[in-house]
Order: structure tokens, then sequence, then C-alpha cells
């Protein structure tokens, strides 16, 4: 499957070890991993300054994401398409990789539920998923 994640989760992959960082490391090795520049972007930003990780943290961090995804270049919508326009970016991502689902802990993405046959889920819910799949 082609999976598009949203910065969010990649975030919580890279400061917990919990459950996104578990899904993430399956996802590499059962799927095909998306995301865009500006989820790049937006990690490298959150990472320094929420975070407040290192510039060298960083640095590996994004070369270990592209390493192990693909980076899609997104389409314009037809129209606004989430509550919040920032997160149609996003959304955008995930269509233009054709993903087959779309994860994140975004509410205003969530609530949408699908879009264009992708459907959005949070982490959680999509390890559910995977885990009655096998």
């Amino acid at each position: 499957m082609k999976i598009f994640f949203d910065t969010n989760v990649l975030i919580a992959v890279f400061i917990t070890r919990g459950a996104s960082n578990e899904l993430f490391e399956h996802c590499i090795s059962e799927h095909i991993i998306y995301i865009s520049e500006q989820v790049v972007n937006e990690f490298r930003t959150n990472l320094a300054g929420k975070f407040h990780f290192s510039e060298n943290e960083i640095s590996h961090a994004v070369k270990f994401l592209r390493k192990n995804a693909v980076i899609v270049v997104p389409l314009p919508l037809s129209g606004r398409v989430s509550r919040d326009p920032d997160d149609d970016n996003i959304i955008a991502g995930a269509v233009a990789g054709k993903a087959d689902c779309l994860i994140t802990g975004d509410w205003d993405i969530l609530a949408l539920k699908s879009f264009q046959g992708i459907p959005i889920l949070k982490p959680a819910d999509f390890w559910k998923f995977e885990k009655e799949r096998t």
C-alpha cells in the first residue's frame, strides 16, 4: 500500500518510542511511504522550534525520511477541502501520490474521513486495520 504521512505523525515518530514509531517502522518494511517537501519543511521547523532538536539531529532525521519515503509534488485541488486551508496541501500530497491511505493526527483533516477515495485515519486506527489484515 502507498501511505501518505502527515507531519504531526512523523514528529511523533521522532520524539517518542510509541505506537507512531512502531507503525512507521512497520510501514517502512511493508508499504511505500509518501511525503511532500511541505511535510519535510514543517517537520524541520517543528523539530527546531517546538522540540529544540539540534541542526545535526534534524539533518539525520530528514536524511532518514528521504531515504525511506517517496517525495511527491502536491497537485492543486479544485477549491478548498479542509476546514483549515493550510491542510489542503497535505491532502493534495496524498492525492498526487495516489495514496491508499493518509495517516494524520490533525482533526481538521480527520473530519473529512476520506477524500477522493483515500481513507484518512489516525495512526491507531491504521494500526488496528493492519493487525486485522494480517
